[in-house]
């Protein structure tokens, strides 16, 4: 392998610099050993860092992509996979859509004139549960409801009944850790339609290391059919509430979600390892 990566940090899921939810990007020949991946990671030290190599031509993919946290991999990322998309295209490195080999499947990123990119992730249905006991304690605030996500989300989504809750959650994340495989995902319908979202979240990931992630692709693979089923429509904005902030277009497609958004380069350097 070279001496030096070229690495860079994007915010995605934001059309400015210093919001949305940054991370790092390396394109790679090959996956060097997880350790080497992990460390990286730990350095760069954001909710994720994506690694990715170019696949042999004629395949069901063309790149092989990874995410991992500071502290361990990750089986579905949106921001990470938004952000390895937009720099294969602003590189040159890819154009038209690309299709990702992960441990979430194969992926699809497609880059459009107006410069969003849209992802096609799977989507992760929720059952209702029982609020845990604890979690009301945990959050700061009395839930309406709790659902199980599946897929390979695994999360619990919480339900609360206005976006100023959400908004003013102050979590005991260490109390959080035990609730969810994940993570826990906080959700409330939009104050008013003329915000220009539909619904708020926040997401809360401290097992993995994360207290609270500024904006999650993933996670609207569950909040997309369940507002889409409350709200009577495929298409849909979510604002995640974060201190950086982020929007993410939601449009449900049976088994598939697609999630669009922007991204922007934010630091370019080179790595030395």
């Amino acid at each position: 392998m070279p001496t030096s990566h070229r690495i860079r940090v994007v915010d995605a899921f934001t059309d400015r610099p210093f919001a949305g939810n940054p991370a790092g990007v390396l394109l790679l020949d090959a996956f060097p050993d997880d350790t080497w991946l992990q460390h990286v990671a730990r350095e760069v030290n954001h909710a994720e860092t994506a690694f990715a190599h170019r696949l042999p031509e004629g395949g069901e993919a063309d790149w092989a992509l990874r995410w991992f946290t500071p502290t361990t991999e990750v089986d579905l990322c949106g921001h990470a996979t938004l952000a390895t998309a937009h720099v294969l295209h602003t590189t040159g490195a890819a154009t038209g859509p690309v299709r990702f080999a992960t441990r979430g499947g194969i992926l699809t990123a497609t880059a459009h004139e107006d410069g969003t990119l849209t992802l096609d992730f799977p989507t992760a249905p929720s059952t209702v549960t029982d609020i845990p006991d604890g979690l009301t304690e945990a959050l700061g605030a009395q839930p309406l409801a709790a659902y199980r996500t599946g897929g390979h989300v695994g999360d619990l989504l919480v339900e609360f009944t206005d976006e100023k809750t959400v908004r003013a959650l102050a979590p005991d994340h260490k109390a959080l850790v035990p609730h969810a495989r994940r993570g826990v995902i906080a959700t409330a319908v939009a104050e008013g339609p003329s915000r220009g979202y539909d619904f708020v979240s926040r997401c809360f990931f401290p097992g993995l290391g994360i207290d609270e992630d500024p904006v999650t692709g993933s996670a609207h693979t569950a909040l997309a059919p369940f507002w889409s089923e409350r709200l009577g429509r495929t298409g849909l904005t979510g604002l995640q509430a974060s201190a950086r902030t982020g929007l993410v277009r939601t449009e449900l497609r049976g088994d598939r979600t697609l999630l669009t958004g922007r991204a922007v380069t934010v630091i370019e350097g080179e790595l030395s390892a």
